[in-house]
Formats: structure tokens, C-alpha cells, sequence
């Protein structure tokens, strides 16, 4: 494994399997945004393969910080206006999922892949927001 690409693409290939396997058992889309909302209004019967879709998340960040710690930067501390500025942004994106009526992992990785056209738009939106916020952060702010 000593091209730099091996182990981005084998992630790539392990999120698409888990996102088909996902879809294909159980019939459910893998967007984060959808599987944590719905856990704020649960529906009866529901409810445990969300929580172990987030536990797994969880569990494979802890398992990959665990083998490989230098793959992470040093934490930073976090003042209070720092921490309230990063919270707001958390919440921005939270209802701008809820608006676009998913995230980059539900259009992105399977509404793509299912040829939906509206996560087709979607995902494109979210490529050239991205584009032009770093533009205007690193060229104009």
C-alpha cells in the first residue's frame, strides 16, 4: 500500500458497500442528516438500527484514532466565542440539511448513485457553495 491513493479509494469503496448493503437490506438511505433526525421524533420499530448505524460511526473513529493516532491533528483549544461561532455553523448546516432534504451523504454517496436528479442538483449546490466559501474565505476575508 504505497500509493497515497490505496487508502482513500478502499474508504470510498467501504462507505459505498456499507451505503448499497444499507439500502439493499433494509431499504434505507444512508444519509447522516436523515438518520439523526429521525431520532428526534422516533417512530416505534425504528429506532435500533439508527442508533447502531451512529454507534458503528463512533466505534470505527475510535478504532482508527486508536491504530493510527498521527492520522489526526493535535486538538486545539477552543475559546468560548470559537466553540458559540462553531455550534451556530453546526446548526446552520443542521437546517440547511433539513431544507435541501438531506446531506452530502444522502445525495452525495446515494442519491447520486440511484440517478437521482434532484441529489444530482443537490450535490452540485453544496460542490460550488464549498468552492466559493473557500474562495471568499482565503481571497477576500
Amino acid at each position: 500500500m504505497s500509493s497515497p491513493f490505496v487508502l482513500p479509494l478502499l474508504g470510498g469503496a467501504l462507505i459505498g458497500l456499507s451505503a448499497s448493503l444499507l439500502l439493499l437490506a433494509h431499504g434505507r438511505v444512508a444519509g447522516i442528516s436523515g438518520v439523526v433526525g429521525a431520532l428526534l421524533g422516533p417512530v416505534r420499530g425504528d429506532v435500533a438500527w439508527r442508533i447502531l448505524f451512529l454507534g458503528g460511526l463512533l466505534t470505527g473513529g475510535l478504532l482508527l484514532a486508536w491504530l493510527h493516532p498521527g492520522g489526526f491533528p493535535a486538538p486545539v483549544a477552543l475559546d468560548v466565542g470559537r466553540a458559540s461561532l462553531l455550534g451556530g455553523a453546526g446548526l446552520l448546516v443542521g437546517f440547511g440539511s433539513q431544507l435541501g432534504s438531506g446531506c452530502t451523504s444522502g445525495h452525495g454517496v446515494c442519491g447520486i448513485s440511484r440517478g437521482s436528479v434532484r441529489s444530482i442538483v443537490a450535490t452540485l449546490t453544496f460542490m460550488a457553495t464549498g468552492v466559493l466559501t473557500a474562495f471568499l474565505v482565503r481571497h477576500v476575508l
